[in-house]
């Protein structure tokens, strides 16, 4: 896969078959999507290629209405790998972009910018300043554009449609069995391993630090979770998305993963968090006594539900 900051560079620049979104979660609405833009970029011997923008438009706009972050780009890139996506435009929403007419992103991002060939996008795509690109609009400057236009459905499951909002509320209220139903797969975090202030093994609960980048993640509080790239097998531990508000008034989100049984140092190491099962919300203790003794709790519920789960 190649990834292009903005549109590619002429000697880059390929034919391709693209969809435009944010993909927060590529979730499985998106990867029905996805299929058919692979598809497409097959029976026209052209590459497969996907359009999203950080930040997220809504981000902005109205940063404290945004919503909650499904994904961080590490992980929606790996996600959109997975789906057999070719390129991936990752297009930096700033001034210039938001107040570009609609027309002109046609002509200069999507046809001479990416060499866009066939064109797929969702029912209720909107693009342009003031939002004033719609489907209508693409199919008007297919002919010009040398483009073809693909109007998709969204996905549904029963009367349900599959969507990152539907995602980011199973996450919020602690439903991991529902977020993997949307998502086609367990819900993850990956990171690399930062120093950290090191306050957990002198407590007797060392963790893993993770930062993560965006200020509205969807997912917070305590879980039990199985970290992927240390070695060959799943880690099991219990780990924390929060703001630590016992010990830190920073405002910073941090995933603090607590890996059961476990002593080397791997800093720098990129592991993914997969997240298993709640088990309490984020608190605020009035001692570090108090704190230790929570996350004693924690750990004890976490390594009997892995020892529940082994034993079935």
């Amino acid at each position: 896969m190649q990834i292009h900051r903005g549109v590619p560079a002429p000697s880059e620049r390929v034919p391709c078959a693209l969809t435009i979104g944010n993909f927060d979660g590529v979730h499985r609405g998106h990867q029905a999507l996805l299929q058919q833009v692979v598809a497409a970029a097959k029976a026209r011997k052209i590459t497969s290629a996907v359009m999203t923008f950080e930040p997220h438009p809504r981000e902005f706009f109205a940063p404290q209405a945004a919503p909650a972050r499904v994904a961080n780009l590490r992980d929606k890139i790996t996600a959109l790998r997975a789906c057999g996506i070719e390129h991936v435009f990752v297009m930096h929403f700033n001034r210039n972009l938001a107040s570009m007419t609609a027309e002109t992103f046609i002509d200069d991002v999507l046809v001479r910018g990416c060499d866009a060939r066939w064109l797929a996008v969702g029912d209720d795509f909107r693009f342009g300043s003031r939002r004033a690109g719609d489907v209508s609009l693409l199919r008007a400057h297919a002919n010009r554009g040398g483009y073809e236009v693909a109007q998709l459905a969204t996905v549904t499951e029963g009367a349900e449609r599959v969507s990152s909002s539907g995602v980011r509320a199973a996450l919020l209220d602690g439903d991991l069995q529902q977020a993997q139903r949307l998502l086609g797969r367990p819900y993850s975090i990956s990171g690399r391993v930062l120093h950290g202030a090191k306050l957990g093994r002198t407590i007797g609960f060392p963790t893993l630090n993770l930062r993560i980048a965006h200020k509205r993640p969807a997912v917070h509080g305590v879980f039990a979770v199985r970290v992927f790239g240390i070695d060959d097998r799943a880690w099991p531990g219990v780990a924390s998305v929060g703001l630590r508000p016992t010990i830190s008034q920073s405002g910073r989100w941090l995933l603090e993963v607590h890996l059961f049984d476990f002593a080397a140092s791997i800093y720098g190491r990129l592991v993914r968090v997969e997240f298993v099962q709640r088990l309490r919300d984020e608190e605020k203790f009035g001692t570090l006594d108090q704190l230790t003794e929570a996350i004693r709790n924690d750990a004890a519920q976490a390594r009997a539900l892995f020892g529940s789960v082994e034993a079935s």
